[in-house]
């Protein structure tokens, strides 16, 4: 089997936005107009190809990243286009995957709400270009700045579309300023409006000094005409500045321009496109999406400008057994080498693994390596997928995106690749969740469904962690935020009948002691026959932190782990040997319990120094208990503190927000360690404690304007001021 589609005419492509930019109205215009579906679909009334799943249109948002395959004819039509669909023939015309000018988009529609940042994240891994899309009132927002550093650190090469300049209050102009202000100073116009708000007519295209209209029900009929006598002024202006950016990225032609030399369109087109592909100009058109305008010329541009597989870098990985770099060109004649960047579940058919196609072709029914199991798999069936429908195909070639199923053990950044050329593409990297909640199942039957559910849903989602809590043994949920949570429990309910009780986690606090005592344990306890024996004198005091040396060189009868040290100070036999171990277990068993509110005391050095024996009644069990009971008390009498987790918090913001972002750390006792500057922004550094730190993330939001984000790490364990130890242990009798 051949490739369909020479390698040199697809495009993978992302749409990225801020949520509510209009990236789903774009996708769906893009849908109809490349006659993937022949009704346009409308956010309002929930019936979008790409937002498919009940939550995306109960709550308007896109949730998921959805993959939709197209094909697309430039509108531009030059003689050597007209020729060549002339020397078709109707015929040719027709059988449209011979049209010289037809190329294949394969499509990601991603989401813009911060919480779902994952799906953009993976997809910029996999895309080679993507169409950022703008609210022409807002400009640029809060979650454009995220989703442009993403496309930064991926290199991804950009083109913009300034959206909604239909609505009351659009300006193309201030949209564009924010760009040139918050992202990138490369932004470059290639068209302007015709008309803003309800008076948006059309575009003026920089480049070709042409004016375009949308005529037709569905905007599909596109109109050249001349440019409007009050534009043409303007449209000179920007027409020489954008020549100008484009022969500046080239140093012979740069010189030809100050000689006096215009160049041609199609050295024009060339250069911009050279440009644009090595992140030296972002591109910014305009429209409305909602309005059937503009959206044509994006695509175009998506043809023109944006790389193809064969365009970009060949790329990177290691050789899995001698670590060796590797590189893989974008050609199906190199060895096979694809990566996994997303897993989702299907009612129907089960797992589905995406990959993206690096290099070589895949069969179905062949088998792949995995260089991190080390294990060879099946793949069953390939599927081409078009938002939650798809397509069977047999074989996939270099530079396509497809869907397999009957992977088993593979997870989202695996590699999947020919076993006797094995190479480990460069994983992507996500960030860690910030928010946790506690989760307990409703019924005992939801109990058993309830692990199987956040098992596949943490498969699916890499910024969303499981784990149980030793102490308090529940189960804590962490997500990139609020909303991010109330849809996997809402996914468990609808997808896995799984109903769940959700509430806040518990911080887990511990106890330390900050004196020195001495304590008594003993147990004697006669119950006919055999009795039980066990007596111990100890002493207590706080763990010193030693050097790594000064750990290497500790006495022969002095035993460390964390948290714990013991002494075996017993001389003579007054204890014998083996019952110093279950001493050892008794002390720990009593740490574990506490001593001011039932949480586990760390750092305490104990020294078995004296205790006594009976030959008959004394066992092991009876030492055990009475170390316990010694530790125990020692404690109670060597000043106990609750110690709480105290997190490194990093929180970057817009510098007018600085004093109330400060001011809050302050009030939640955090500690300010400083502050510096990055970009445009603040970046303030702080020690806070965990337990004030549970919901932040919305609280930051509505004090930024939802500009700033935060990160944090365990750091330490402090000492709890008393007013807040005494909340904590009323809370825990």
């Amino acid at each position: 089997m051949e490739r369909d589609y020479p390698l040199e005419k697809v495009r993978n492509i992302g749409i990225i936005a801020h949520i509510d930019a209009g990236k789903t109205t774009t996708t769906e215009r893009v849908l109809f107009y490349t006659g993937v579906s022949h009704k346009i679909g409308e956010v309002h009334d929930g019936d979008t190809t790409t937002d498919w799943m009940e939550q995306e249109r109960e709550r308007g948002i896109t949730i998921t990243s959805a993959a939709v395959t197209c094909f697309w004819t430039p509108t531009y039509v030059p003689a050597e286009a007209l020729l060549a669909r002339h020397s078709l023939g109707v015929a040719g015309a027709k059988a449209g995957a011979q049209h010289p000018l037809k190329h294949r988009f394969n499509i990601i529609d991603t989401p813009g709400h911060i919480d779902f940042t994952v799906e953009v994240k993976r997809s910029l891994r996999v895309l080679d270009g993507a169409v950022v899309v703008f609210d022409g009132v807002a400009g640029v927002e809060p979650q454009s700045e995220t989703n442009w550093r993403y496309a930064d650190e991926a290199k991804v090469p950009r083109v913009c579309f300034i959206n909604k300049l239909d609505r009351t209050g659009a300006s193309f102009e201030h949209s564009y300023a924010t760009i040139l202000d918050r992202l990138s100073k490369k932004a470059v116009r290639m068209q302007i409006p015709i008309g803003l708000e309800e008076k948006h007519e059309g575009v003026v295209d920089l480049l070709r000094m042409k004016a375009y209209y949308f005529e037709g029900e569905m905007g599909n009929l596109v109109i050249e005409k001349e440019i409007p006598e009050n534009l043409k002024a303007e449209a000179e202006k920007y027409h020489g500045e954008l020549i100008e950016k484009i022969v500046e990225t080239d140093e012979v032609m740069m010189t030809e321009y100050l000689e006096g030399m215009i160049p041609s369109m199609e050295i024009l087109k060339k250069t911009l496109r050279k440009a644009v592909i090595a992140n030296e100009i972002f591109p910014v058109f305009a429209g409305s999406a909602l309005k059937n305008k503009g959206v044509q010329l994006v695509l175009d541009a998506v043809v023109d400008y944006l790389p193809a597989p064969t365009d970009i870098p060949p790329i990177p990985g290691i050789n899995p057994d001698t670590e060796e770099p590797m590189l893989r060109h974008a050609s199906d004649a190199e060895p096979f080498a694809a990566l996994a960047f997303k897993v989702a579940t299907d009612p129907f058919v089960g797992q589905i693994i995406f990959f993206r196609v690096y290099s070589g072709s895949l069969t179905a029914g062949s088998y792949v390596y995995n260089p991190r199991t080390r294990n060879k798999e099946r793949i069953g069936r390939i599927l081409r997928m078009h938002a939650n429908d798809r397509e069977e195909v047999k074989q996939v070639f270099a530079g396509e995106i497809a869907a397999a199923v009957g992977l088993k053990d593979t997870i989202t950044s695996d590699t999947i690749c020919d076993e006797n050329n094995p190479i480990e593409l460069n994983r992507i990297v996500f960030p860690e969740p910030v928010i946790s909640l506690r989760i307990e199942p409703k019924t005992k039957a939801d109990q058993e469904k309830m692990g199987m559910a956040l098992n596949r849903l943490a498969q699916e989602d890499p910024t969303f962690k499981v784990s149980s809590d030793q102490e308090t043994g529940e189960t804590i949920i962490a997500g990139m935020g609020e909303l991010h949570l109330e849809i996997i429990v809402d996914r468990m309910k609808r997808e896995f009948t799984v109903e769940a009780n959700v509430g806040k986690p518990q911080v887990a606090y511990r106890e330390t002691i900050t004196g020195e005592s001495e304590a008594e344990g003993k147990y004697i306890k006669q119950s006919g026959g055999r009795g039980n024996y066990g007596h111990v004198k100890i002493k207590v005091k706080p763990m010193e932190m030693l050097t790594k040396e000064e750990l290497e060189d500790l006495p022969k009868n002095t035993k460390r782990s964390p948290g714990f040290e013991f002494i075996n100070s017993i001389k003579g036999g007054v204890i014998p040997q083996e019952y110093i171990a279950p001493c050892e277990k008794g002390f720990k068993e009593g740490l574990d319990r506490g001593v001011l509110a039932g949480f586990k005391i760390v750092n305490v050095s104990v020294d078995l120094w004296d205790g006594s024996y009976h030959e008959v009644d004394s066992n092991e069990m009876a030492f055990k208990i009475a170390a316990s009971m010694a530790i125990q008390d020692a404690c109670r009498r060597a000043n106990p503190v609750v110690l709480e987790p105290m997190m490194k918090v990093e929180v970057v913001t817009p510098d007018k927000f600085m004093g109330d972002v400060t001011g809050n750390l302050s009030s939640k006792r955090g500690l300010i360690e400083g502050m510096e500057d990055r970009g445009m922004n603040k970046v303030i550094k702080a020690i806070v404690p965990l337990s004030e730190m549970f919901g932040y993330m919305t609280g930051l939001r509505s004090m930024t304007e939802g500009r700033a984000s935060f990160t944090m790490e365990f750091f330490r364990y402090d000492i709890v001021p008393n007013n807040v130890a005494e909340t904590i242990i009323a809370a825990r009798k």
